[in-house]
Formats: structure tokens, sequence, C-alpha cells
């Protein structure tokens, strides 16, 4: 009983949506195994769905798995929604978690408008594989970490993708100071409690549609 959570289509792990459907069937085409499936999935939500903090808001759709799809942007929240609804999607049980962290992939103008490093809610996704869950971070797309200069974070099915690298030496990565649990779904009404109390800036200006462009500032800043 426990498992059907994690299989079952919710309002924002919206697994049941054509639209992620297909995409899960075409991004797993070539492949049988769970493992393998997986896999395809990851890098389908990594690279296909560029990683932007600006694209959000308070309406429901900004975490919502199958808004970010057909968007092909979104934040963290939405793109590990994404990549748990379309595990689900292909019978793969999959739930979304959650951390506040530090040396997150930002540039000085995101970290301004946050009002420092500390990115809470930070989200990744948590898949039932060969028995046991495993952890991954879709969020960073191939074409920004190669802005920052960075390597995107790789993930292999058995172990978990979580420590994304900061600095181009990878001397440091992304620090868990918190962890907020997994879910069966978003809980959209916590986050947003949270988001509105530590980033009021942030929340305005994407609340007013007023979008950066997170990839132009990356390019900039790696010179």
């Amino acid at each position: 009983m426990e498992l059907e959570r994690y299989i079952a289509a919710g309002e924002f792990v919206d697994s049941g949506d054509a639209d992620v459907r297909e995409f899960a069937k075409n991004a797993a085409l070539t492949v049988t195994d769970e493992v393998s499936c997986a896999l395809k999935l990851y890098y389908a939500v990594r690279d296909e769905v560029l990683y932007d903090p600006y694209y959000g808001g308070e309406e429901r759709k900004y975490f919502r798995a199958s808004d970010c799809l057909r968007a092909k942007r979104g934040f963290c929240i939405p793109k590990a929604a994404l990549l748990a609804a379309a595990a689900r999607s292909v019978g793969i049980p999959a739930r979304v978690a959650y951390a506040d962290v530090r040396n997150h992939l930002s540039t000085k103008k995101l970290l301004e408008l946050m009002g420092g490093d500390l990115f809470i809610w930070h989200s990744f996704t948590e898949l039932l594989l060969e028995g046991r869950w495993v952890k991954a971070t879709p969020a960073f797309n191939l074409s920004l970490c190669q802005r920052f200069g960075v390597h995107p974070l790789e993930f292999d099915g058995r172990n978990n993708s979580l420590f994304h690298e900061f600095d181009r030496d990878g001397r440091r990565h992304m620090e868990y100071v918190r962890e907020r649990g997994n879910y069966a779904d978003v809980p959209y009404e916590a986050i947003i409690a949270y988001f509105k109390k530590s980033y009021p800036r942030w929340m305005m200006l994407v609340n007013e549609g007023k979008r950066g462009n997170f990839a132009a500032e990356a390019r900039r800043e790696s010179f």
C-alpha cells in the first residue's frame, strides 16, 4: 500500500499527463531494464529542460511537472517533480525530496535577490531501483554547467547523485545543511509559505514576470 503513493499521479507529480507520458516513452524507447530506463529519464530531464530560477512564481503551474516540461524550463522543484512523474509513468516508484543547501550553483545577481547563499527547499528525486531508494538531482543542465565551467552532476542509477561541483577545480560542492524529508507530491503550500518569508525580493520579481537570463549571467561571470 505504501508504494502505491509513489506510483499514483499527483497534482504536481502528474504522471498521468499525456505529454509527460510521451516524454518518458520517447526517452526510454530503446531500453528494457529499470536502471537503464531511469538513466535515460534522468538525462532527458537534466538536459532537455533548462534550469531557470527566474521562471517561477506563486502560481501552481510553476511547481508542476507537466507545465515544466511544456515550458522546457524550470527551477529545481518542478524539474525534480518531472523526473518523478516520468519515472512513475513507466512503472518506476518515485518521490520528491527536499533539503536546505549552501554552495548552490548561482550568480551574483541571484544571490543578491535571494539575500544570501542558503537555498531552502532545494529539490531532488528519489527512485526505487533494484529494491532500494536512490537519490538523483536533475536540476542543472549540461549547457548551463558548461557556461559556469563546472562538470554536470552524473547519475548511475545505483549511487546517490547529490553533491554538485561548485567550483571549477572540484574543491567545493553543494552542502546539505538541513533535510526536509520526502513526499509523494510537492508540498506546495509549505514551500510557498517559506519562500514568501525567506525570499521576498525573488518572489516579487518572478510574480511580476520580470525574467532574468540566468544562462547569460553565468556566461558573463565565467570569464
